[in-house]
């Protein structure tokens, strides 16, 4: 079994994010970036499944700009065998993005593709679904559970009334959630061993793949700053103004 991993490179969880004075996005110039956390613990996963010996090959890939590859090295430090990167300038959209995988599945032939839920930048959760669709395969998103049979997945979901239990066949596409296990550090030793891992570069241009833009962003605004609150000197004062200013009671 080969399984097919999409990271992504985005602006680090622990980063105040600051928008641009022009208001045409955020600021990334001199920023940390990091891999998108959820994409973390679908390597995490990839690399547990083939340590299991019930997959062969891990295949990392991202698309994104020559950056990107840091992203690339991170997954193949923590256990992945190889790496690609599809290069591609500027800002790129979930459709274009699920295009660009799709000739990257057509291409390496994995079993199973997995993917973060969501990224933290965008919030889309699109990319897994639109992949499914593209390849007319099974998906399975926000997984929390991952039984590997021998030509099926069991997978745990996180849904909004708890939890879910599905089968889907193989080939599929898994979306991996934050619940699904706790990502490992990369050592130095592994860090030193990724340098010397294979990635291959591809332009998107190569693929043949439309990435332009089909969504015009208007505009970028912080959200407003929450307002003080007040004190009040008694429960029947607090009574008073939730029923009478705030007509909560």
């Amino acid at each position: 079994m080969k399984i097919l991993v999409a990271v992504k490179r985005v602006i680090d969880y622990n980063v105040q994010i600051r928008v641009k004075e022009d208001k045409s996005g955020v600021v990334t110039d001199n920023v940390k970036m990091s891999t998108n956390p959820p994409d973390d613990n679908a390597i995490e996963e990839a690399v547990k499944i083939k340590e299991a010996g019930k997959a062969k090959e891990v295949v990392a890939v991202s698309v994104g700009e020559e950056k990107a590859q840091e992203t690339v090295r991170k997954a193949l430090a923590v256990g992945a065998d190889r790496g690609i990167l599809v290069k591609v300038d500027g800002v790129i959209e979930p459709l274009a993005v699920s295009k660009i995988l799709k000739k990257i599945v057509e291409k390496e032939k994995p079993d199973l593709v997995f993917m973060g839920k969501q990224a933290i930048d965008d919030d889309c959760n699109q990319t897994g679904q639109m992949l499914a669709a593209l390849l007319n395969w099974p998906q399975a998103t926000f997984a929390s559970k991952i039984e590997v049979k021998e030509k099926s997945l069991v997978v745990t979901r996180e849904v909004d009334e708890g939890l879910e239990t599905i089968e889907v066949n193989v080939p599929a596409i898994v979306t991996c959630d934050l619940r699904l296990n706790e990502p490992r550090y990369a050592s130095l030793p592994n860090i030193m061993k990724a340098k010397k891992k294979p990635i291959e570069q591809i332009s998107a241009g190569d693929l043949g793949v439309d990435v332009k833009s089909r969504i015009e962003q208007i505009k970028v605004e912080e959200p407003p700053k929450r307002k003080a609150g007040i004190k009040v000197a008694s429960v029947e004062e607090l009574v008073q103004k939730l029923k009478n200013e705030a007509k909560v009671i």
